[in-house]
């Protein structure tokens, strides 16, 4: 009976440890499968996760891109109102095209989300909006109405789409930041109730051995993958911060380049307003001279009083003219007249102009740091440009101090100063002891008639007048001051080699510079005067008559080639340049075989639209003009070489 209880003892000890060793190894599995479900889940959460945080800087990167591509797309089009250039012109349609698929683009990656879309929706319709906005100031501008597209465009920078477009982006991008936040939460919080399940698993898996052994194998290596996942999530923060950074930075950037712009615009459409105030003011004066002067020949020597005010008048109307021709070069639509000049010898030339300029309680010191500095300018506005600067700087001092102009050299790297291109220069610079400015003021020194003189003291012409003329010379001018110590101007122009040269094309110089040696006119001349404005037309119809010409008025160049068959006598064609339908030189080129003895006179008071070279060597007379200097116009485009007359040729025949 013992060994029978033993041996049933021993059965049942086995069958216990059977059945402990099944539990244990289904336990042990238990654990197992847990495990590797518990680490599974964590991996998809973690992969999940990361793929949300990818997908949020997606959008929010994009989002910032379409922002950059649509401002570099609006900056394109400011330039193409400004110059007019088609290149300018589709680069700002191919960005403005870019834009449209960054928003195509933004709409399928937020295609889960229909908040998101709702927004995108009202983005899509502002960039449409926007971009028919736009296309009016492009299309002016291609149809030449640069004043009206520069309304537009300036009116246009205050849309409310683009605002609508500005706020859209900065709502898009705060919601993807939240959804990023909270995806990061919820992944953080996945990962954390992982871990814990894997911690309950493990103390399990102490009581069974191979159990406590594969746990603790998984366990390691959860613990390992979570590292891993805290250290990519820490670089992913890492390069959120770079990118944040980055696109800080960029922001300033662009900011900074707008100011530019801004300013560049400013400049160029006063200069474009002077140009056009100028042409319009010398045809005024071209009236207003000619009718001063044909009085004066009409009254007699008994009328003292009439011929003062007469001379009063004209000597104001002179005055007006040459504040016309600051506006010219200030808007770099007057000709210049380019010789080589050493800056050196101009300067010590005008010591002499200088000190009773200035006066004798200012000194005056004059040197040259680096002989042979030679460039290429127009010497009369080159010393009106150190005159302005040395009156101004005499005006800083109240009158007493001490002033100094040194000429020098220097090699610049592109961009060095200002815009200047890479080369060697000529500097002139300007230095005094006196008042000097606050920043404010020395940024809007160069600004046509600010100034801080009285009234009655001064333009405020003097410094825009050097700013065109710099600008002209693809020159640069800075300036240096401190209130309370002094302001240094300098001038950088570009060096030329030392040696005189040549003159100036007959086309765009004076009349005075290209007449030759007089030849008397003829009694009577039949001349065509192609004048758009009427008041200059008879104006210049009278002048014609006055010095004994037989005049005959044509206010249409479109109407010039019948008059010219009607009147063949016609020997002398004056045509102004600038008007609606047809210019002077088109007229004239379309006119010439035709008519290719008979001479042509350019009148003008403003040829900057007009290339040189289409004047074709015709001579031009500047309005406003006196009798005295239309007759040497008529007789200088009178001597110019031309094809003999149909006469001519009959006389030579019979001959």
């Amino acid at each position: 009976m013992r060994s029978e209880a033993q041996t049933a003892a021993l059965g049942g000890g086995a069958t216990w440890r059977t059945i402990m060793l099944v539990v244990m190894g289904l336990l042990g599995a238990a654990v197992l499968v847990a495990m590797i479900v518990t680490l599974g889940s964590a991996n998809r959460q973690r992969d999940q996760a990361l793929d949300l945080q990818a997908h949020s800087y997606d959008v929010m990167i994009l989002a910032r891109t379409l922002s950059g591509t649509i401002a570099r797309s609006e900056a394109s089009l400011g330039r193409y109102v400004i110059s007019g250039d088609k290149q300018l012109g589709q680069l700002y349609f191919d960005e403005w095209v870019l834009a449209g698929s960054q928003i195509d683009r933004l709409d399928r990656i937020t295609g889960d989300n229909p908040e998101q879309q709702t927004r995108i929706d009202r983005l899509r319709a502002a960039y449409d909006a926007r971009g028919r906005e736009l296309s009016l100031t492009a299309l002016n501008t291609s149809y030449g109405k640069n004043s009206q597209a520069l309304a537009r465009y300036y009116q246009a920078r205050k849309a409310p789409t683009l605002i609508e477009i500005n706020a859209t982006l900065d709502t898009l991008i705060a919601r993807e930041r939240a959804l990023l936040d909270e995806r990061t939460a919820s992944a953080m919080g996945s990962v954390d109730r992982s871990s814990r399940v894997a911690g309950v698993l493990a103390v399990f898996g102490v009581l069974l051995v191979l159990g406590a052994i594969l746990l603790g194998w998984f366990t390691i290596r959860a613990v390992g993958e979570r590292a891993t996942a805290l250290a990519d999530a820490e670089l992913e923060r890492e390069r959120a911060a770079e990118l944040t950074a980055a696109v800080a930075a960029a922001t300033a950037e662009l900011r900074a380049q707008e100011a530019k712009l801004r300013q560049i615009q400013k400049m160029e459409a006063v200069g474009q307003l002077t140009g056009g105030i100028a042409h319009d003011f010398n045809n005024m004066l071209a009236v207003v001279l000619g009718g001063l002067e044909l009085a004066r020949r009409s009254i007699g020597a008994d009328h003292a009083d009439a011929r003062r005010h007469i001379d009063n008048a004209t000597e104001g109307a002179n005055r007006a003219a040459a504040l016309t021709r600051r506006l010219l070069a200030f808007s770099r639509e007057d000709s210049l007249k380019p010789e080589s000049i050493d800056a050196a010898a101009l300067v010590a030339g005008m010591s002499d102009l200088l000190d009773r300029t200035l006066g004798d309680a200012i000194t005056l010191i004059a040197r040259a740091e680096t002989p042979g500095g030679c460039v290429r300018a127009d010497r009369v506005q080159l010393e009106n440009a150190v005159l302005n600067l040395a009156v101004n700087a005499r005006d800083a001092m109240n009158g007493r101090g001490t002033l100094t102009i040194a000429t020098g050299t220097a090699t610049l790297a592109a961009g060095q100063v200002g815009q200047c291109a890479a080369g060697a220069y000529v500097t002139i610079s300007v230095v005094d002891d006196g008042c000097g400015m606050t920043p404010d003021i020395a940024e809007r020194v160069f600004e046509p008639f600010f100034t801080t003189k009285d009234v009655g003291k001064g333009t405020g012409l003097g410094l825009s007048q050097i700013f065109a003329l710099v600008q002209q010379l693809e020159g640069e001018v800075t300036i240096a001051s401190t209130p309370g110590e002094g302001t240094a101007v300098t001038l950088y122009l570009p060096r030329t080699a030392d040696a005189v040269a040549g003159p100036l094309p007959a086309s765009v110089l004076p009349v005075s510079t290209t007449v030759a040696p007089v030849v008397p006119a003829a009694a009577m001349l039949d001349i065509l005067v192609v004048e758009d404005d009427p008041r200059v037309l008879t104006a210049t119809i009278g002048a014609l008559e006055e010095i004994g010409h037989r005049a005959i008025a044509c206010d249409d160049p479109l109407a010039a080639p019948a008059l010219l068959a009607a009147n063949p006598t016609i020997g002398l064609i004056i045509s102004d340049v600038l008007m609606p339908r047809q210019t002077g030189p088109e007229m004239i080129a379309a006119l010439s075989p035709l008519y290719p003895h008979i001479a042509v006179l350019f009148v003008t008071g403003f040829a900057g639209e007009v290339n040189v070279a289409q004047f074709g060597g015709h001579d031009v007379l500047r309005k406003p003009f006196t009798l005295n200097g239309l007759e040497r116009a008529v007789i200088a485009a009178l001597a110019a070489e031309r094809a003999p007359s149909p006469a001519q040729h009959e006389r030579i025949a019979a001959e």
